[in-house]
């Protein structure tokens, strides 16, 4: 019986030929992340284990990018925690205000992730980093305190699902369009502990932005991980950002799947998961007048340049609405210059938005764009849940940056052929 992708990496980095779906094993990892909320309860974790330090400083990576700069007296208790941490434990891959930027963002821009390693973090969106082929899955605080300890996961191998993408997408399609719709149709449970693995020759259309957006929202269906093959665009990737080798692995011909779906991007529309629950999908004909009071433009799921490039393009010599609040998030000290020197925060800036330092702030409601009561926001975040991002009787609509700058300049609900 043949293996996925991902089936080929655990058995590599378990020791073992073969694997097969339901197997549990141990396997070695090649990076251990977390971040200023899941770190601190990692570090007690460990503190009672009684370990001498951690398994490898080179393999572990701490960023500080939900709550910072801190934003209270508790979030600054947190930093201090992970701080003193990365300090005493010499952590090489230590990411604080200055050199900070949204985790699963940064990580591939340092070149800290490539095809075939094996990485746990204590954070769900963990699952980005298979945009590059490689296993990565979110684990709990606990798991993350036995990796930095020992080097090792225990797993329980995941069935596959495939999907296999075709055609070209029309204008203004984009990753972020593709996974909502792919949520919507299976479901925020339809991929539950298994691997999605994507595969056809629509990947070629995919820039490595939208790759990173489909895989990072594999954890909204329930996925073990998200993952793609490795081809010349994600090689030129990592050898533009890591100076780590890499390991291309390919699913078998044999390899069994759950389940198989086949995608035809060229028939997608711009798509809007509403409230509450990301498979509650609309495509942008289907909205209605849905008059709204935020915009937020960023985070792990759309903060790169791409995205920030999509957004300026709409928002260009327009004006954001009356009463529409813009907030736009670069992922990263890096996107942020970037941005900087090609002109786009003037854009913003000029169309009324504000721009962030980046962090994770308004996505989990933690600061930089809480909702209050019976509030809309339009965002490009990753989650809608009840009271996700502020009080409970707040509304979230989960889009891509191009609905996100569309519906900043009209106020309501808009796709961005309403505007261009």
């Amino acid at each position: 019986m043949g293996m996925t992708m991902t089936q080929k990496i655990l058995a590599a980095h378990a020791g073992l030929s073969s694997v097969s779906a339901g197997q549990l094993i141990e396997a070695d990892l090649d990076l251990v992340l977390g971040n200023d909320i899941t770190s601190p309860v990692a570090i007690h974790e460990m503190d009672k284990m009684k370990v001498d330090g951690v398994f490898d400083k080179d393999k572990i990576a701490l960023v500080l990018d939900h709550f910072v700069p801190n934003k209270d007296i508790k979030s600054a208790q947190h930093c201090k925690c992970v701080r003193e941490f990365a300090c005493k434990h010499e952590i090489t891959n230590y990411f604080d205000v200055g050199e900070m930027g949204i985790e699963h963002a940064l990580l591939p821009e340092k070149g800290l992730t490539v095809a075939g390693d094996v990485i746990i973090g204590a954070d769900s969106h963990t699952c980005t980093y298979g945009a590059l082929g490689a296993f990565s899955t979110g684990v709990g605080s606990t798991d993350m305190a036995a990796g930095m300890a020992t080097g090792k996961a225990w797993f329980k191998v995941p069935a596959a699902i495939r999907f296999n993408l075709t055609g070209k997408p029309a204008p203004w399609i984009s990753g972020k369009d593709i996974i909502l719709h792919i949520i919507g149709m299976i479901g925020v449970d339809g991929a539950l502990y298994k691997s999605m693995e994507f595969v056809g020759d629509g990947i070629s259309y995919l820039t490595m932005d939208d790759r990173f957006t489909i895989a990072n929202m594999a954890i909204e269906a329930g996925g073990k991980n998200g993952i793609f093959p490795v081809d010349e665009l994600a090689k030129k990737y990592m050898e533009e950002h890591s100076k780590r080798p890499y390991t291309v692995y390919e699913a078998d011909e044999d390899a069994v799947y759950d389940e198989e779906y086949t995608i035809d991007l060229s028939t997608l529309k711009p798509t809007v998961a509403f409230p509450h629950l990301p498979e509650n999908t609309k495509t942008i004909d289907e909205v209605g007048e849905i008059k709204i009071d935020q915009v937020v433009i960023g985070s792990c799921t759309n903060g790169r340049m791409d995205d920030l490039r999509i957004a300026a393009s709409i928002l260009k010599g327009k004006k954001v609405a009356k009463g529409v609040r813009v907030i736009v998030i670069p992922a990263t000290q890096q996107i942020y210059l970037d941005a900087m020197e090609e002109g786009l925060l003037k854009i913003f800036v000029e169309a009324g938005a504000i721009v962030s330092t980046p962090t994770c702030g308004p996505c989990l409601g933690g600061y930089m764009g809480i909702l209050a009561e019976n509030e809309r926001c339009v965002s490009t975040t990753n989650r809608n849940f009840v009271g996700r991002m502020g009080h409970v009787d707040s509304e979230i609509y989960l889009a891509s940056p191009a609905v996100a700058a569309a519906s900043a300049v009209t106020g309501t609900l808009s796709g961005p052929d309403q505007i261009v």
